[in-house]
C-alpha cells in the first residue's frame, strides 16, 4: 500500500481492503433490486389514484424539490473532495469536507420533512390510494437510507478523530463514499421519473 511521509493510505490494494469493496457492491446490487421494486410498484399505482385521492400534478411542489436535488447533488460534489483530500493525507481537509458532506444531507431530510408534512395536510397519506401508499413509501426509503448515511458518516468522523487516518479508516470512508453516491443516483431517479413526471 502507498503511504506518504506521514505514513497515511493513498491507495486501497490489499487483499482486505478489496474484499471488503466487493462485498459493498453486493450489498449495493441488493440495494438497487430493492429500489427497483419500489419503483416498479409506484409505476403500477401512479394512475390509480383517480378519485380517490390526489394526483402527483396536485401534491408535488417544484421548489423544495430543487433545493433537495440541489442539496444532495452538491453532497455527492464534497464526498468526493472528501475522498481526495483522504488519498493526499489532508485529515483535517477529509474531515470538513465529511461534514459538510452530513450537513447537506440533513438539510436535504429537514426539506423532505416538510414535504411528507405538506402532503398530510393535504390529504396524500398512505392510507388515501395505492399511489400516495407508494410514493410515500419510496421516498421514505430513500430518506432512511440518507438517515442511517448520516449515523454512518458521523461514526467514520469520530473513528477518524480518535485513531487518525489509517488502512481500516480510509476503507471505510472510501465505502462510505460509494454508498453516499448510491443515494444521489436514486434522487435522480425519483426527480425524474416521480416527481418530473408526476407534474406533467
Amino acid at each position: 500500500m502507498k503511504l506518504d511521509s506521514q505514513n497515511l493510505p493513498l491507495e486501497y490494494s490489499t487483499e482486505t481492503n478489496k474484499m471488503n469493496i466487493l462485498g459493498f457492491w453486493i450489498f449495493l446490487s441488493a440495494e438497487i433490486m430493492l429500489f427497483a421494486t419500489l419503483f416498479t410498484s409506484y409505476f403500477v399505482y401512479v394512475d390509480r389514484g383517480v378519485g380517490s385521492g390526489p394526483a402527483g400534478a396536485e401534491i408535488f411542489e417544484l421548489p423544495p424539490v430543487l433545493i433537495e436535488t440541489f442539496l444532495l447533488l452538491t453532497s455527492s460534489f464534497t464526498i468526493g473532495l472528501a475522498v481526495h483530500a483522504m488519498r493526499i493525507g489532508r485529515v483535517k481537509a477529509m474531515i470538513g469536507f465529511m461534514v459538510v458532506t452530513l450537513l447537506l444531507g440533513a438539510g436535504f431530510l429537514s426539506v423532505e420533512i416538510y414535504e411528507f408534512i405538506h402532503f398530510y395536510h393535504i390529504g396524500a397519506t398512505l392510507q388515501t390510494s395505492g399511489f400516495t401508499a407508494t410514493l410515500l413509501t419510496t421516498l421514505g426509503t430513500h430518506g432512511a437510507h440518507v438517515t442511517f448515511g448520516l449515523f454512518w458518516g458521523i461514526m467514520i468522523i469520530v473513528q477518524v478523530l480518535r485513531g487518525g487516518l489509517n488502512a481500516r479508516t480510509a476503507n471505510k470512508s472510501f465505502i462510505f463514499s460509494l454508498y453516499w453516491h448510491f443515494l444521489d443516483v436514486m434522487w435522480i431517479f425519483i426527480f425524474s421519473f416521480i416527481y418530473l413526471k408526476g407534474m406533467m
